[in-house]
């Protein structure tokens, strides 16, 4: 508890929030301070005291445009962008009224520093005289973290209020950048959902409804996204908004505050190993810097706190480690939560919402006197941070990265954009070229090493980032004795495999007639010969036609697709999953139709005069069928994991275009799906899809099925068609490879003597019918049998996340078909860390399956094709699935 020391100023009223007794002490507190009462509080502003009240995200904007308006001489108001839901995203900067006067210039400054090309050491010298430090403070990327977010008023208020000497240091030398909400959907999903369950008085057991959030929970945004996972894939509009106001104002440290669970106390840097290789050691030392001098406020409020032994920064897809890779120090902040008014530890003692945004506000303001008092060497190792990245650059092995022209030209288009958004320069060559023994068609794309971003490009382009082996070597000797792992996260990212893009490394510097990449993700398509006589053919070779297709459909466009691959009369060989489109099968606005598509989806159609080919099926072949429209259904809530069900939703709906209604599962037992031709199960975060659904709903979705339905299973969501006495897929979950099974106990209670070596103790104490060991996550190639449509789009081998520890039999082939199967185990790992003995058991085993159940089909990815929505060479498999499975079912329309 806190000391009742005398505060510096007190609110006027207690606001009772649904009659609750609960009332928060004065906040913010900071010894020495002396406000200036004139500053609006949110008593003020919003009508009840900091942390009496958990903020909604309109209360949160109203504080802050409140004090903008009154103060506009020291505090800006930026929108950076727009939540899914509308909601505006925004951060403030805050400073002296001289720096504030001079923000855009001393902004400008900062690019210009990061800019070591076109900036010589003296031009950053005497940048660097005249420049404050820049610290930005981002707050609740999740949304059920509560505390953050209500201490960037604290902090906002103590700094415009406060007239010490102390606080005037910090405004004078260091502009605050404030990200107050980073997910505002997600924290209004939590807070409504909170005072919902709130009753006479807030409750602090841990088994209260008011502790206990129902599904999906308010930790993601609208698309159930964990946003602190997805800063290299950017698939986010928060996301995406956040990276382009960094890479404008530079701020040379970076706090992601967030919450943890509420038995803990506080975490502050330096991170736990392994860090990334790729992060330097002058980083480091900075990460020490401010971590000592958060633990001496600490020390001086009596707040306990820890540093080192979890959140790594191994994995750089954190907002607490995308920002080191471009020169910034990056740290995350945990609080202890208290996921609502007050929480019952386990100790007994109670942690406070109010203790949250109190602990928060100091680890700001330690972390703000930090870059007050070292601006200049935070500034000149931001500096030479990106200087030595370049010289490192055209130094390394790989001196430059080359995309061949390819297939899959929306593939390569979404990663160059990717990669420009990120700050890397990608060239689009306009001419052929040669470079390092190897000829490269015009439309080739290079990315040269020496770059201020060189240590990012490395760490998203390298076909394996690699862990310490003293590391590796720890966790071994944890699992061995049946101990959890220190693996935080996936170990393999590498984007070039999860886009199946080829991608060589030269060691030469590439010089290219070309173009520099855009940031625009989708470039339009066209038709060419839009005066064909017969209509035209599209390729089946990505995302691009894939979207097409689902847009075409939904307005009425008569198309078949080839089973095949054929070649037209004039030479060119399509593709199995290419699309006819016949004018005879469509009316006379057919031209205007397919050029608005093909500008919205990038698809490019090729114009033809005749329907005859010289190889493979022609339009009127069985081989061709024909797309209908098609619903989507998924089932939504528990036990499905949130986390699956919302990127499986994203890439159908964002990637693809093709609406999906959510559907949980006390309405799936008994709905009639007659008006659904395809029916996705999301990964279960842990509970039984047999037992939500119960007997009559397995039954109901078994005779949907039956009956022309099109299931789809991602990941563990497969065991559901695995149950029964005659299951839907007729493959089985295996045990961990090498065991043997467990006696019922009752054999005997004493068994005869023996003596044992060492290996022989380690088989003795090893679980029997144990589980394969879980796999945190690395990136596994997958063999793909192109005969049959389904995989059609997709080539030879492809990449996937592999996450966990479910293994399945292969399908015998009067099952079905193993569409794509896990290569050998010498080949198996493309990228990442995983344990020996998985790697030996998941080799040749099945990722995709498909059978026919009736006269639909059961389709079943073991691993998710769209994990985290960044694997994205793999989504064109779900597009088959969804797309093209309901031409070859019968199903009800």
């Amino acid at each position: 508890m806190r000391s009742n020391r005398r505060r510096t100023f007190i609110f006027s009223t207690i606001f009772a929030a649904l009659g609750s007794s609960f009332a928060a002490s004065a906040l913010p507190e900071f010894p020495g301070s002396q406000y200036n009462n004139s500053v609006p509080n949110t008593q003020q502003v919003l009508g009840y005291k900091l942390g009496s009240r958990i903020s909604e995200p309109a209360a949160i904007r109203q504080y802050f445009t409140t004090l903008a308006a009154q103060y506009p001489q020291q505090l800006k108001l930026v929108p950076y962008g727009e939540s899914w839901q509308g909601r505006q995203l925004f951060y403030v900067v805050i400073g002296s009224e001289q720096n504030i006067a001079r923000l855009d210039q001393l902004e400008q400054n900062m690019r210009r520093l990061a800019d070591p090309l076109n900036t010589s050491e003296a031009d950053a010298k005497a940048l660097i005289e005249q420049q404050p430090a820049s610290v930005w403070i981002a707050n609740t990327l999740h949304g059920n973290e509560l505390s953050p977010a209500e201490s960037s008023m604290a902090l906002a208020w103590h700094l415009l209020a406060d007239q010490s000497e102390f606080t005037r240091n910090i405004l004078t030398n260091t502009l605050v950048y404030i990200d107050p909400l980073q997910n505002p959907d997600g924290h209004h999903r939590f807070v409504s959902r909170y005072y919902a369950t709130a009753g006479m008085e807030h409750s602090d057991d841990r088994l209260s409804a008011e502790q206990n959030e129902p599904w999906p929970n308010g930790r993601s945004n609208h698309y159930l996204f964990d946003m602190n996972r997805d800063w290299i894939s950017l698939t986010q509009p928060e996301n995406r908004g956040r990276v382009k106001a960094l890479r404008s104002t530079y701020p040379l440290l970076y706090v992601d505050s967030h919450e943890m669970g509420g038995d803990m106390t506080y975490y502050f840097s330096p991170e736990a190993e392994p860090y990334n290789p790729h992060i330097q050691q002058a980083q480091r030392e900075v990460l020490n810097w401010v971590g000592q001098n958060n633990a001496k406020w600490f020390d001086r409020f009596g707040y306990h706190y820890f540093t080192r032994e979890i959140f790594d920064a191994f994995y750089p897809g954190y907002g607490a480690s995308w920002p080191l890779y471009q020169g910034s120090i990056a740290m995350t902040y945990e609080m202890a939560s208290a996921r609502g008014h007050h929480y019952r530890r386990s100790d007994g003692t109670v942690v406070t919402f109010a203790d949250g945004i109190q602990r928060n506000f100091v680890a700001f303001m330690a972390t703000l006197e930090t870059a007050s008092q070292r601006a200049k060497p935070l500034l000149q190792r931001f500096y030479q941070y990106r200087k030595d990245a370049v010289a490192q650059g055209s130094k390394a092995k790989t001196r430059s990265y080359i995309f061949p022209a390819s297939r899959d030209k929306a593939g390569h288009q979404r990663l160059t954009a990717l990669l420009t958004e990120q700050g890397i320069k990608v060239t689009q060559a306009t001419k052929a070229f040669s470079a390092c023994g190897k000829d490269y068609q015009s439309g080739a794309y290079v990315i040269d090493s020496a770059q201020s971003t060189y240590h990012l490009l490395r760490t998203l382009l390298d076909t394996d980032v690699p862990m310490d082996q003293p590391f590796i070597k720890q966790q071994e000797a944890l699992r061995a004795n049946n101990l959890p792992d220190q693996i935080y996260d996936v170990t393999a990212w590498s984007l070039p495999l999860m886009f199946n893009l080829e991608m060589n490394e030269c060691r030469a510097s590439v010089k290219v007639d070309g173009v520099a990449v855009t940031e625009q993700r989708i470039l339009p398509g066209s038709l060419t010969r839009p005066e064909a006589t017969y209509g035209f053919i599209l390729p089946w070779d990505g995302m691009d036609a894939a979207r097409f297709a689902a847009a075409a459909l939904k307005a009425g466009v008569v198309m078949r697709s080839s089973d095949l691959p054929f070649t037209h009369q004039n030479g060119t060989r399509y593709p199995s999953g290419s699309l006819i489109i016949a004018r005879a099968d469509n009316n006379n606005e057919l031209n205007q139709m397919l050029e608005k598509l093909s500008a919205q989806s990038g698809a490019m159609l090729h114009g033809v005069d005749s329907s005859w080919h010289t190889d493979g099926p022609n339009a009127g072949s069985a081989n061709m069928v024909r797309l209908q429209p098609v619903n989507v259904a998924m089932l939504w809530d528990e036990p499905a994991s949130s986390l699956s069900a919302g990127s499986a939703r994203f890439v159908l709906e964002r990637e693809l275009g093709q609406p999906v209604t959510a559907i949980r599962p006390a309405q799936l037992k008994q709905a009639d799906l007659s008006r659904y031709q395809v029916l996705v199960l999301p990964a279960s975060a842990g509970g039984s899809y047999q037992q939500a659904l119960g007997e009559a709903g397995y039954n109901n979705i078994r005779h949907w099925t039956e009956r022309g339905g099109v299931l789809i299973t991602l990941g563990n969501a497969t065991n559901f068609v695995l149950s029964g006495e005659a299951p839907m897929l007729a493959s089985k979950r295996e045990y961990k490879a090498g065991e043997e099974p467990a006696t019922d106990g009752n054999d005997k209670e004493q068994v005869a003597g023996t003596v044992l070596n060492t290996e022989q103790y380690q088989q003795m104490v090893k679980a029997k019918q144990a589980r394969p060991d879980w796999v945190p996550g690395f990136l596994a190639k997958a063999e793909v049998d192109q005969s049959h449509w389904l995989t059609a789009g997709l080539p030879a081998s492809v990449n996937t996340v592999y996450v966990g520890n479910e293994i399945y039999q292969p399908l015998a082939i009067n099952h079905g078909r193993n569409l794509l199967k896990f290569a050998g185990a010498d080949e198996v790992k493309a990228s990442g860390f995983v344990w020996q003995d998985n790697q030996q058991q998941i080799a040749h085993k099945p990722l995709l399956m498909w059978a026919p159940q009736g006269d639909g089909m059961v389709i079943s990815f073991t691993q998710e094709p769209n994990y985290r929505a960044y694997v994205n060479g793999l989504h064109i498999a779900l597009a088959n699935a969804v797309l093209l499975a309901p031409a070859h079912s019968g199903a009800v329309r």
